[in-house]
């Protein structure tokens, strides 16, 4: 058996629309509401990947880039970008795309860490990764300053 998979494996996809109640009073989408469906996806992903019950240890990074109206689609795609002893860091692009136009726009990208737990709500161990796309490769070869920055908050 081996200690490693593709990320492709575990690389997830959902898709949203836009509604008036997820909305602020400028017609943009809240920001919680865009951060709600990150951490879903990201746990998808992270329960794909490690076959168990996870929960979230961090939101790393969250960069909003553009906004959402109402009646936009959104994108969602997440891969687990690098892995450590029971912990797998998620990366979640959010897209929006204008349904006149066609053109999909970055609105959201996070990185996430998820713990892999058993029924004891202890943590396992999780599967490596194999990082597929130049995206992923150049952020798993980022994953330890990340994991070092993260750590250095917690003192």
């Amino acid at each position: 058996m081996t200690d490693k998979i593709s990320s492709n494996i575990s690389r997830t996809f959902q898709t949203k629309l836009v509604l008036p109640q997820d909305t602020n009073h400028m017609g943009t989408i809240f920001g919680g509401v865009v951060l709600a469906h990150i951490d879903e996806i990201a746990g998808i992903t992270a329960m794909r990947h490690s076959k168990s019950t996870v929960v979230t240890a961090s939101i790393d990074t969250v960069n909003f880039v553009s906004s959402a109206v109402v009646g936009d689609i959104l994108f969602l795609e997440a891969s687990i970008i690098s892995t450590g002893r029971t912990s797998m860091e998620v990366y979640v692009k959010v897209e929006t795309e204008n349904l006149e136009t066609g053109k999909r726009t970055l609105t959201t990208n996070a990185i996430t860490t998820m713990v892999a737990i058993d029924e004891n709500k202890k943590p396992i161990p999780v599967l490596g990764i194999i990082p597929e796309t130049e995206e992923e490769k150049k952020l798993f070869a980022e994953a330890s300053d990340r994991k070092r920055r993260r750590l250095s908050i917690k003192e």
